[in-house]
């Protein structure tokens, strides 16, 4: 399968579920169970984004500053800091530890 089948394969799978939404009844689009689903898929996607980020580097698994600066981010988010915060915090680290040498 080429890229541009995968493409378009994609685009079509969107358009399908979009339109889903307006020709389902709303009983089944605006349900409980689809409320949760709908909360909860973001921060499932954006957590598997991020897991992927830190500790892949193409096909291998790394364990480099990236690992270091996110376990600095959820610390300061556990004890609730401010994002731009953590967010400042998390890079200097990086890149403390990058300067210093202790990981690739």
């Amino acid at each position: 399968m080429t890229m541009t089948v995968a493409v378009l394969l994609a685009c079509g799978a969107c358009f399908l579920l979009k339109a889903a939404g307006y020709v389902l009844p709303e009983s089944v689009v605006s349900g409980p169970r689809a409320a949760r689903i709908t909360t909860l898929l973001p921060v499932a996607l954006l957590a598997a984004l991020v897991a992927i980020q830190t500790f892949a580097s193409g096909p291998t698994l790394v364990l480099d500053a990236r690992v270091v600066a996110v376990g600095v981010a959820l610390v300061l988010l556990a004890v609730r800091a401010n994002f731009l915060v953590v967010v400042i915090a998390a890079a200097l680290v990086a890149a403390v530890v990058r300067a210093l040498g202790w990981l690739p």
